[in-house]
């Protein structure tokens, strides 16, 4: 008996209506679950590692001028203005940075290319949500004798397109920056240690030789315990850099930032909105292909009441008069979900490709997370569909009662 309820209304289905409903469903389906992957796979270009739109971070430092120089003006940051910092309003958190209080020298070399290199040098530090590496390997244990480095990746360009170049020596990328080796030694207090020094990674935001926040603690109070390290940088994540309020409290303290990082928060808070405002556009789109679903559905029923009211009159339930709509609906949102993840896939390939190119070390996630949310998708939407032809069913059952 349901084969010839589905032989009747077959015939009387609108393959129009049937094509809207099909292409509204895989339209909407497909703009959801691009949006999901493409966010997901891009996300870590934005969030991990060297990312240029992470965070808005400011580095202040105090202006340093001829006469501070004569007298000797400390330009270290007091306890009361780095308080005064946190209470303003563009301020969300802020760190400070760690020198050093003793010596330190390093020499590194590589031994397959024959470069030794010797020098005094300094470290800084500063707390480990400012840094803009994976953290993994990013922690010191003194019973190990060994200290991670990160170092400004402009300090590699300038060996590699200024002293390598004009020696003729070969370069180095960061990918063979782990055979570089590198013996540090610290002196103070009396005292005299070696450790080794292993380059972890490199810092876009950061100009300076970062060690881990822990070690600096611990060589600090060993190699100088009567010294206090006051910090002469500060590193301010801000909501907004492109506030008039910072430049404004800026200039009245006297304050600067290093390398026009103010300017370049602006045009990463800039990009930052014209995603949000895609992305927001992209949801509105999607909410209506849903919308123009489901009344593709209501027109469908509505277009074949006389044929539904028929087949309720001559004893068939409304189960079953609703069973070969519910199975067309569920069968076509099947092959929907199926299309979508297949053209979803297809566009993925290119976009991945372009962002591998820009980002050779970020790391791409696989396509579970469009097929997860697919599936879901696919379930609700199922659901509402089944629901609906049932209610509609129904309600023409009554009114014919």
């Amino acid at each position: 008996m349901n084969t010839l309820v589905w032989k009747l209304l077959r015939q009387h289905i609108n393959i129009g209506q049937l094509a809207g409903f099909f292409l509204a469903n895989l339209f909407g389906m497909m703009i959801v679950l691009l949006s999901v992957q493409f966010y997901k796979d891009v996300i870590p270009v934005f969030t991990k590692g060297d990312s240029f739109m992470k965070k808005d971070f400011i580095i202040a430092t105090k202006k340093v001028s001829t006469l501070g120089t004569f007298i000797n003006k400390n330009n270290a940051f007091s306890p009361e203005e780095i308080a005064d910092l946190k209470k303003q309003p563009f301020t969300k958190t802020i760190g400070a940075f760690t020198p050093s209080q003793f010596k330190v020298s390093a020499g590194l070399g590589m031994q397959e290319t024959g470069i030794n290199l010797s020098t005094e040098m300094f470290f800084e530090s500063v707390p480990d949500e400012f840094v803009d590496i994976n953290l993994d390997k990013w922690h010191f244990d003194k019973e190990v004798q060994e200290i991670p480095i990160i170092i400004p990746r402009n300090y590699l360009n300038l060996y590699n397109f200024g002293f390598a170049q004009s020696r003729s020596l070969p370069k180095i990328s960061e990918g063979l920056i782990s055979l570089i080796q590198m013996n540090i030694i610290l002196r103070g207090n009396g005292q005299v240690e070696q450790f080794k020094g292993n380059i972890v990674g490199f810092s876009n935001r950061l100009n300076t030789i970062l060690v881990p926040q822990s070690f600096m603690d611990w060589a600090n109070k060993k190699f100088a315990p009567n010294i206090e390290a006051q910090p002469a940088r500060l590193i301010i994540e801000v909501n907004n850099p492109a506030d008039s309020a910072i430049a404004n409290y800026f200039q009245q303290k006297g304050y600067e930032t290093e390398d026009g990082k103010l300017d370049a928060g602006k045009t990463t808070y800039f990009l930052r909105l014209v995603v949000g405002i895609v992305l927001g556009v992209g949801l509105f789109i999607s909410v209506l292909s849903f919308y123009i679903l489901m009344l593709s559905i209501f027109l469908l029923l509505q277009k074949n009441t006389t044929k539904l009211e028929s087949l309720l009159l001559i004893g068939y339930s409304p189960v079953r008069v609703a069973l070969p709509y519910q199975i067309l609906t569920v069968g076509l949102n099947v092959i929907v979900l199926l299309l979508s993840i297949g053209i979803v896939s297809w566009i993925r390939t290119y976009y991945i490709n372009s962002i591998r190119l820009l980002f050779p070390q970020l790391e791409t996630g696989s396509l579970w997370v469009a097929i997860s949310m697919g599936i879901f998708l696919f379930l609700i939407v199922s659901m509402i569909n089944i629901l609906a032809v049932r209610r509609k069913v129904i309600s023409i059952w009554m009114h014919k009662n």
